[in-house]
């Protein structure tokens, strides 16, 4: 048995599988499984990187599972009956006797001209990284050029990463600079946050995302509603209505799809290039290969593209194949909402419950806190996390809670000729939307 990507889907598909007996092999084009919940706080230099990853092959062995480095390429045709097989980048080819496709997806630039190549995501470790050090050398050269007049960030997407990451900045703005780089006006750093809905979290109740609006507000975020971006510009970016917006940093957080390399796999597609499959998470069309998480869309019943839904289905898809193995019938997916929630910043985040109440501030935050550590893979990452965190909200503002980068190591796209856009960044799992309860 095969699967392909160790996000959230992937993982809980290894646990699952942990005392069935069967031969289990991994495979992922990274060492490590990120958080993805969490690194907009390695984005805003709140984490280490490490706080948010996890050695594949570690959480393999200890699951009597195999790991692999590698980056499917190709799913090859059973030939005269014989095991199917998938090919990877580098030549390699492994014949399997189930395969689940959990890879994730990255992001949705919905057509707009310029997004792919003149912004930064935040799929992946690596963007994190490139836009933590972007971050803070805008700030630098903030406190070193005085005839320069701002510093502009627009993110893009009122979802949970969105609401997040324009809050955090806010907040290192407010409350960081005159600490870190004192000789920094915060007046001059801009912080904007566009969403082409009406209203921001549009899972949530209508008083949860109004309490998130006011609360980015107050942080002196920006945030444009029923807006959308015409094209992203090197050096700003176009509203619908023609407005030109000044931004020397757009983050684009405004949706997902499947990567193109999905599309040579042979496999049907849906709505953003999603794999289709069935009700128990078989490809359609297939007996022997399941996809779950973000990467898999069943038409008539689709999941949220959550963390909770990706671990629910990584897992089910697990237990069909041994039911399957056993000679059983499979039986459907039925997703078991446990509520959402999001952050917002230092002791503000909303929480809705599928059958309980919706709450927000401290005791949502602190929620929100206790979750996401317990979710978190490894005692160290805990720790650590839980160290950092606490430091970073307690130091505001007195000289601490940041983690500075080096001196970035690829132009920001803005400063990339039009000829030579940043290469596609893609994520291995969800953006869980930060996340499920």
């Amino acid at each position: 048995m095969i699967i392909v990507g160790a996000g959230f889907a992937g993982l809980a598909a290894v646990a699952a599988l942990r005392k069935a007996g069967t031969r289990v092999t991994i495979i992922d084009k990274n060492l490590y499984s990120s958080f993805q919940p969490l690194l907009y706080q390695v984005a805003t230099g709140g984490l280490n990187p490490g706080d948010v990853s996890y050695p594949v092959g570690g959480f393999a062995a200890r699951r009597r599972a195999r790991y692999i480095r590698g980056e499917l390429v190709a799913v090859e045709p059973a030939e005269q009956g014989g095991e199917q097989s998938i090919r990877l980048a580098d030549g390699r080819v492994l014949d399997f006797d189930y395969l689940i496709l959990a890879t994730g997806v990255s992001a949705n630039y919905f057509g707009v001209p310029g997004a792919a190549s003149r912004t930064l995501g935040l799929y992946t470790r690596a963007d994190a990284l490139v836009l933590r050090d972007h971050l803070m050398n805008g700030f630098e050269q903030l406190s070193t050029d005085r005839a320069r007049r701002e510093f502009a960030v627009t993110v893009v997407g009122g979802g949970a990463t969105g609401v997040e990451l324009a809050g955090t900045l806010g907040e290192l703005r407010n409350d960081v600079l005159k600490a870190t780089f004192p000789d920094v006006d915060p007046a001059r750093v801009h912080v904007r946050l566009v969403e082409m809905a009406p209203a921001l979290l549009m899972p949530f109740g209508p008083k949860l995302r109004e309490y998130a609006r006011r609360q980015l507000e107050g942080r002196g975020v920006d945030v444009l509603l029923g807006t959308k971006i015409q094209s992203v510009e090197p050096d700003r970016v176009v509203l619908d209505s023609g407005e030109e917006l000044h931004s020397d940093l757009t983050v684009w957080a405004a949706g997902v799809a499947a990567p193109d390399a999905v599309g040579q796999w042979g496999l049907p597609q849906g709505r953003g290039g999603r794999i289709l499959v069935g009700s128990d998470l078989r490809v359609q069309g297939s007996g022997r290969i399941f996809a779950a998480g973000d990467i898999a869309l069943n038409p008539g019943d689709p999941s949220p593209q959550l963390a909770q839904p990706a671990l629910q289905e990584g897992r089910h898809a697990a237990e069909q194949i041994l039911a399957l193995a056993r000679g059983e019938e499979t039986r459907p997916f039925s997703y078991h909402d446990k509520g959402i929630m999001a952050t917002i910043g230092r002791r503000s985040a909303v929480v809705e419950l599928p059958r309980g109440p919706r709450f927000s501030g401290t005791l949502a935050w602190l929620a929100w806190l206790g979750l996401h550590l317990a979710y978190l893979l490894g005692m160290r990452n805990r720790v650590s996390t839980l160290i950092n965190l606490s430091w970073r909200y307690i130091a505001w503002g007195h000289g601490g809670g940041v983690i500075v980068g080096d001196e970035p190591s690829e132009p920001l796209p803005s400063e990339s000729p039009p000829s030579e856009p940043l290469p596609s960044r893609s994520g291995a799992g969800e953006d869980p939307v930060s996340d499920t309860a």
